[in-house]
């Protein structure tokens, strides 16, 4: 498994949940999802999902939706990773910026800060992570995710 993937979320990649107090469902169940992607254990990482998952990334081809959005995004995460030469992967979400709950529905940003050295060279590219999520009787799922944010910038 490559250190894309084990980090993937995206980007969320090695979300640090010690980051920001997880005080609901909703920032409990993003906590869980990311802390399952770091661990590398996308299994566990999948039971946090909706059935039908979308995900938008900076990675072509920047949409991936349905059953398998997300085993396809890894796939293309960890193809783009090795082809641009990217290694050491880390990425750090901030405390929510906003967090809606209306019923069943779900509107969360946090800040993200995601780290790598490509082709030698550390890089960091600041952004946000946008999720939705919906409440069924198993609890709270992620129903899409977008990652969003100007492009990676050299480490000085």
């Amino acid at each position: 498994m490559t250190s894309r993937m084990i980090l993937a979320g995206g980007l969320l990649l090695a979300f640090a949940p010690h980051a920001w107090a997880s005080g609901t469902e909703v920032e409990a169940t993003i906590a869980q999802f990311s802390a399952a992607l770091h661990a590398g254990d996308s299994k566990t990482a999948r039971t946090f999902l909706a059935p039908r998952t979308v995900i938008l990334d900076d990675v072509a081809p920047y949409y991936w939706g349905g059953p398998k959005a997300f085993e396809n995004w890894q796939a293309d995460l960890a193809k783009a990773s090795a082809a641009r030469g990217i290694r050491e992967e880390d990425a750090v979400l901030g405390a929510p910026t906003r967090v809606d709950v209306t019923g069943d529905r779900a509107y969360v940003i946090l800040p993200a800060t995601h780290t790598f050295k490509m082709k030698g060279r550390m890089m960091r590219e600041v952004a946000q992570l946008t999720f939705t999520l919906a409440k069924d009787v198993a609890g709270w799922k992620i129903v899409s995710w977008a990652w969003t944010g100007p492009q990676a910038t050299p480490v000085p």
